[in-house]
């Protein structure tokens, strides 16, 4: 029988951040080696290949250095030629530069032949990043921190590149390269040489681990205050005219600076360790230099070691030296892209709140009836929204669902489009339930004409053609004319390619309601979906557009989500929600005659028009007497 471990999970942070390092190195490997991908495993091998030969050089160049010191010695009792003696030296010499070129070579057509892996495993990282996101649920997006978000994404794809070349090119090599120098100290110069070289690399490594940790630590706290800085910067960008109302420059500023201090002292700490890890490495590796030499310099002395042995064990230490203080660094930058990526595939294991079933089949449109049948939903389980509302959309109706704020009924919207799920009952469109349909395929039988129309940072062009991208520019004006903005874009400059700034903020809120409306009529679906549809919009215009909804709605399920009840007078069924319940339903007619809640709604608003009315024939009348 199977036991179950029941060991409760590791709290500590060093144990979580070392579980958090292997889990990203298990996922950062396949891009090394994946599957059905053979270029890249050939690019890996040569790479790899170029990367052994480039090693073997560098090791190498000392041994020809030291030997063309000895062909330069003269030797005792040896009456060679002169020109033998140079051309013997001349020769090592050039030896000794073409293995220093060789090494470089190797090195640079390994970077060459790795910069395709890197950036295509980049490229996929990012991409698949980028899906994820746009595959979580709106309740996450709510709660979202744009800078931060942006931030993390950033530093964990730019991670991806480095940690891969330096998972490969780097700690392996260096052991490599290290192993064989220890090997040459200990054929070449006997084992005493070796025992300092061995402990020189020991200590060097030891004491560099040890700080590095340390300094680890200091950087990811450092990293929170830069994206807790960035976020507060992006989130008062974005918020520029509200930071504008209520003169808040300097309290904005306040904030963002608090951030950037403790980003300051982090940032002061990490310089600070980083030069007294510097320092003890190179005091670490001068010590170790200083004995072999003086073990050198004595054998010299004796005539146990030649001039050139000398040199070439000077030329070991100092060649031995540049990958050990590259140790520091690479260790420190592996941990650091290991935090950055960590916190990314953090963000890669959120769950979809909302997902496709297995098997899911698309959505098929015959008529469009849209049921709600017992649907309850909360948005937290201690606050119901819906309470077991039931109405039906038939084919081609137009349905409006008003009431008061609070009552549910942008709600219905969000279930209808499955931003959320329903949480008990049964949502369906001609017979199937949409949780057993595709999101793309339903999505895109649906068309939304939001109260708030975000536009892209883009022209208006390419804001009305994002409802289809393959559309004519006859087809773009089209729609732009029914929906009363041809004649404003064609009145602009550049027309419409004029730019409409991050979030459309060039464009007033009718403009901005006007072009989310042109892009809903170029999608042409069958299915509409009328949050709002003309509230920022003036009564003339609200009028002409209202006209052109209804067209559109012609044979479509429309449902129309309201406040203004004189918006849904023409509606085939008026649904009124309170407290997330149906309390009343009916054509308009129906229910002014029913005396109940919709026409006590109806009563005020028809009594808050009058009242508007009479104080702008006021005004109106005011400024006429002013000017007379």
């Amino acid at each position: 029988m199977r036991r179950t471990s029941t060991r409760p999970l590791p709290t500590d942070p060093d144990t979580v951040e070392r579980r958090s390092a292997l889990r990203t190195i298990r996922r950062v490997l396949p891009y090394l080696w994946p599957e059905g991908q053979t270029w890249v495993k050939v690019r890996v091998v040569l790479a790899m290949a170029a990367l052994v030969l480039a090693k073997v050089a560098t090791v190498a160049v000392p041994a020809f250095f030291g030997w063309a010191v000895d062909a330069l010695a003269p030797k005792a009792g040896a009456e060679s030629p002169a020109y033998l003696l140079i051309g013997s030296a001349v020769g090592l010499v050039v030896a000794y530069g073409a293995v220093r070129v060789a090494g470089v070579g190797f090195n640079q057509l390994r970077d060459a032949i790795f910069a395709r892996v890197g950036q295509r495993a980049l490229r996929r990282l990012a991409l698949e990043t980028f899906r994820h996101i746009h595959a979580l649920s709106l309740r996450y997006h709510l709660t979202r921190k744009t800078g931060g978000l942006s931030r993390i994404i950033e530093r964990g794809v730019k991670g991806v590149e480095f940690l891969l070349r330096f998972l490969l090119f780097s700690i392996g090599p260096l052991a490599l390269e290290l192993a064989m120098v220890c090997v040459i100290f200990a054929l070449a110069f006997g084992g005493g040489y070796l025992a300092v070289v061995a402990a020189t690399i020991v200590a060097y490594v030891a004491f560099t681990f040890r700080v590095t940790e340390w300094r680890v630590k200091v950087r990811r706290k450092m990293n929170e205050e830069d994206t807790t800085a960035n976020q507060r910067a992006i989130d008062s960008l974005l918020n520029f005219e509200t930071v504008k109302y209520f003169g808040a420059e300097r309290r904005e500023a306040e904030r963002y600076d608090s951030a950037m201090q403790g980003y300051e002292r982090a940032a002061v700490t990490t310089s600070l360790s980083l030069a007294g890890l510097n320092f003890g490495q190179s005091f670490i590796i001068t010590v170790g230099l200083v004995g072999v030499m003086v073990m050198g310099a004595l054998a010299v002395q004796d005539g146990t070691f030649t001039v050139g042995q000398f040199t070439m064990i000077n030329a070991y230490m100092v060649q031995i030296t540049l990958p050990l203080n590259f140790l520091g660094t690479v260790y420190r930058e592996i941990r650091q892209a290991l935090v950055d990526m960590g916190e990314m595939f953090d963000l890669l294991e959120v769950p979809p709140e909302v997902a496709d079933k297995p098997g899911a089949t698309p959505l098929q449109v015959n008529g469009g009836r849209i049921a709600f049948d017992e649907v309850k939903f909360a948005y937290d389980p201690d606050r119901p929204i819906l309470k077991g509302i039931s109405f039906a959309v038939e084919a081609g109706q137009t349905v409006a669902v008003v009431g008061p704020s609070g009552s549910g009924k942008s709600t219905i919207g969000r279930l209808l489009f499955r931003f959320y799920d329903v949480a008990a009952g049964r949502l369906s469109i001609d017979g199937q339930d949409v949780r057993d349909v595709t999101q793309e395929s339903l999505r895109a039988q649906i068309g939304v004409v939001p109260q708030d129309t975000v536009l892209f940072n883009d022209s208006i062009g390419y804001n009305i053609a994002y409802g289809r991208p393959d559309a004519t520019r006859e087809q773009v004006e089209a729609v732009a004319r029914s929906a009363q903005i041809h004649d404003f874009i064609q009145s602009l400059p550049q027309g419409y390619d004029t730019q409409v700034g991050e979030r459309g903020l060039k464009l007033s809120g009718g403009e901005k309601q006007r072009v989310g409306i042109a892009r809903t009529l170029l999608k042409n679906p069958p299915i509409l979906l009328l949050d709002e549809a003309t509230s920022a919009l003036d009564s003339e215009t609200e009028q002409g557009i209202l006209d052109a909804l209804r067209a559109m709605g012609q044979g479509r399920s429309v449902i129309t989500i309201a406040h203004r009840l004189s918006t849904v007078v023409h509606a085939d069924q008026i649904v009124v929600l309170e407290a997330g319940e149906v309390v009343e339903r009916g054509t308009h007619d129906a229910l002014l005659a029913a005396g109940g809640r919709y026409a006590g709604m109806w009563a005020r608003q028809q009594s808050e028009q009058a009242e508007d009315g009479a104080d702008t024939a006021g005004d109106d009348a005011g400024a006429a007497a002013r000017i007379a």
